[in-house]
């Protein structure tokens, strides 16, 4: 460890992490009172989130890469230490993911069947996320890497749709299979850093140290990229996801796009292209090109889909292809675009999963042949049905507008054939949104028949996305000035 130094600090750090796992524990002794794991669920979420939200406003406007960590000694005599880092990146991840959750709870809040092992799942997921964000170890990032995966393939296949089973078997296999090269690079990578320097450590800050030669370099590169790219997804590896999203409860759905899809993409700026930065400059053009063929190939998907859900899935692949293309451009305003898009993608595309749950609750349905009208039968509905997609094509004023045009503008002073290229799949995605919001709200109504609106408990949910669609749109600047740092210094370690 060079970079942090150890000053004796409260652990905020590991409260995000521990509090989850303490929520999980407690609803499943409270197994026989569903109403009492709802509650206990609930606030765990909503002290995890206030937690966030404190270091949010303590913290993100700090100087510096690094805002907080803890060092512990774990397992000393294999080299494995408990860290964990927070920087201005991770911090809006952390933030993102505990203001999801409280979200997810709530979208949760009538499911009947095995209440407390539902809401201990959840809570064991946003733990297992947390760790993700924050881990600073190897050892300690695969093993989040691996706590997460668990319960979102308990959630498909328990609680999911009638192809429950395949799709969660299918998500399983092929983050199972990323998972097992990751390790093998992993345990390789500390292998050789233990040869060279006689320490052995799994901690990130003393692998960039290793000295690698242009092969190995390139396998242990391949080993991560094949977890990294798998979560993130990109085309051609993505059938997992539309699957999975499809077949997912509406909590799942929510936490699958607005959280676990952007694994993949941290993992890319936290580990692979910090302490592979030779391979990464090889590798970039390539990943432009997985990007491109993304958001092009999903868009196309996505405009020829009867199913909502499964268009809006595809339209989240197509998004987080954007999103990699501006990481692939390697400069700063292109990153800190991707990394806002990130963020806004989680909640423009969560809010309109949870949109899509209410839709089929109220009519049984989400083919876009028997929908139609809903804005005249359910105005509340209709109308932030409405701004979400509108947010989510990126209309100027709303999230994504910010992050998708920091993206073309830092992409086209590197390279302007790729934002050009890119452009036009954002127009092209703008076809499929406006298909999706002409026929679920002013298309023939397909049955007339009485919709309740929106009800209280469900205003809470959205209410607060709409809030945030709208701040982040007009003014982004508070949350890019906390990454801003930890970007430059990312970019500036690296070698393209």
């Amino acid at each position: 460890m060079t970079e942090l130094t150890s000053l004796p600090q409260f652990p905020w750090l590991s409260l995000l992490v521990v509090l989850p796992l303490a929520g999980a524990l407690l609803c499943l002794m409270h197994s026989k009172r569903p109403a009492d794991c709802r509650a206990l669920s609930l606030a765990t979420s909503l002290a995890v989130f206030g937690v966030a939200l404190y270091l949010f406003i303590c913290h993100g406007q700090g100087e510096g890469r690094w805002l907080l960590y803890e060092d512990v000694s774990w397992i000393e005599r294999y080299g494995a230490r408990y860290v964990l880092a927070l920087d201005g990146i991770a911090l809006l991840m952390v933030l993102l993911t505990s203001f999801m959750q409280v979200s997810a709870v709530l979208l949760a809040w009538r499911v009947e069947r095995q209440v407390s092992s539902f809401f201990a799942l959840l809570l064991l997921l946003e733990a297992g996320l947390m760790g993700i964000f924050l881990a600073y170890d190897l050892v300690l990032f695969y093993l989040f890497w691996e706590v997460a995966l668990i319960p979102m393939f308990f959630l498909i296949s328990v609680w999911g749709g009638a192809n429950r089973r395949q799709a969660a078997l299918k998500f399983f296999l092929y983050t199972l299979v990323g998972s097992f090269f990751m390790l093998i690079a992993i345990i390789a990578l500390y292998q050789i850093h233990g040869a060279q320097s006689g320490i052995y450590s799994f901690v990130i800050g003393d692998l960039l140290q290793t000295q690698l030669t242009a092969a190995q370099e390139g396998w242990l590169f391949a080993g991560f990229m094949a977890a990294f790219i798998v979560k993130s997804p990109l085309v051609p590896f993505h059938t997992w996801l539309t699957d999975a999203l499809t077949e997912s409860p509406a909590a799942g759905s929510l936490d699958l796009t607005g959280l676990l899809l952007k694994t993949g993409i941290y993992g890319l700026i936290r580990v692979a292209f910090p302490l592979f930065p030779n391979a990464t400059e090889s590798f970039l053009p390539i990943l432009a090109v997985f990007a491109l063929v993304g958001l092009f190939h999903a868009a196309w998907s996505a405009y020829h889909q009867d199913d909502i859900k499964r268009l809006l899935a595809y339209s989240s692949i197509s998004h987080l292809g954007l999103v990699v293309l501006g990481l692939a451009a390697w400069q700063l305003t292109a990153w800190e675009g991707s990394i806002l898009l990130m963020v806004t993608h989680g909640i423009t595309t969560g809010a309109l999963f949870v949109l899509v749950a209410l839709i089929q609750e109220r009519t049984g349905t989400r083919s876009l042949k028997e929908l139609g009208g809903l804005w005249g039968q359910a105005p509340c509905l209709g109308f932030l049905f409405l701004l979400f997609s509108l947010a989510s094509l990126g209309l100027p004023g709303l999230a994504n507008f910010a992050g998708e045009i920091l993206v073309l503008l830092g992409t086209f002073q590197q390279h302007p054939f790729w934002a050009v290229i890119a452009l036009l799949g954002v127009v092209f995605a703008a076809a499929y949104m406006l298909r999706l919001v002409q026929g679920v709200l002013w298309g023939p109504v397909y049955k007339e028949r009485s919709l309740p609106d929106l009800t209280l408990r469900e205003w809470i949910i959205l209410l607060p996305m709409a809030i945030l669609v709208v701040w982040m749109g007009v003014y982004p600047e508070p949350f890019l000035a906390p990454m801003h740092g930890a970007v430059a210094s990312l970019l500036a370690g690296g070698l393209p």
